[in-house]
């Protein structure tokens, strides 16, 4: 078998054969199969004078920074991208939001959250990628069962500029039973700072003072986590 055109020439890809073209594969053999390039070409459907579909593809997602980089570019970002424009930003904006409310949807099915990658599951595809720290609470009723997740602030956490009243208000108007805090490290890198660990033990008692129990904090970063409660920080 040849190789595949994807760093080719300049041609056009309906002028490739059949069994080279992005959308004849993946009718074939499905999405899996192609590249990353392969995939944002479908959703552009066109190229730019001298680059086609794919290589236009593969130029973005050099510029923005791969996948983790499309997911975290705004709308106006895509739009003022060569050969994108407002159509094509909006469906790579709506695919990426599909993945997203998808990879939700997998997570808030298993129901019980029995474990840390269980509470990962939830968080990990959205806030591995913001550019601001966030800090959201997972409410949990008596079964461990997902009631919902709220959004506390954004910005950089320290102890004392949380308020643990707001922390712990939705759990307590939700009658919640217990609580997995989870806050991201936008570098990428979740290794806990002594300042998560101050955060994370002023929350362990207040929780314990309100008589709902937080279960673990978590630190995201890209496609990985850590565990506050694996590591005995903050849980004494």
């Amino acid at each position: 078998m040849g190789e595949r055109r994807e760093s080719g020439t300049h041609d056009r890809i309906k002028d490739w054969s059949r069994d080279e073209r992005p959308r004849e594969r993946l009718a074939r053999q499905g999405a899996a199969s192609l590249s990353d390039a392969e995939l944002i070409a479908i959703l552009l459907r066109t190229g730019v004078q001298g680059r086609n579909a794919v290589q236009l593809a593969r130029d973005l997602l050099q510029e923005v920074g791969d996948l983790d980089g499309l997911h975290r570019a705004t709308f106006e970002e895509l739009r003022r991208r060569r050969g994108v424009g407002a159509a094509k930003a909006a469906q790579l904006k709506a695919a990426i939001e599909i993945g997203g409310r998808l990879a939700v949807a997998e997570a808030t099915a298993r129901a019980v959250v029995q474990s840390p990658e269980d509470a990962a599951g939830l968080l990990l595809y959205d806030m591995g990628v913001l550019d601001r720290e966030h800090l959201r609470v997972l409410l949990l009723d008596t079964r461990n069962r997902l009631i919902r997740t709220t959004e506390i602030y954004q910005g950089s956490l320290n102890s004392s500029a949380i308020r643990v009243g707001e922390v712990f208000r939705d759990a307590v108007q939700a009658n919640a039973a217990a609580v997995i805090i989870a806050h991201n490290h936008p570098s990428g890198d979740p290794s806990p700072s002594p300042e998560d660990v101050a955060v994370t033990r002023a929350l362990v008692e207040a929780g314990r003072l309100l008589d709902i129990e937080v279960l673990d904090h978590l630190i995201i970063g890209k496609n990985r986590f850590t565990s506050m409660k694996a590591k005995g920080l903050g849980f004494g």
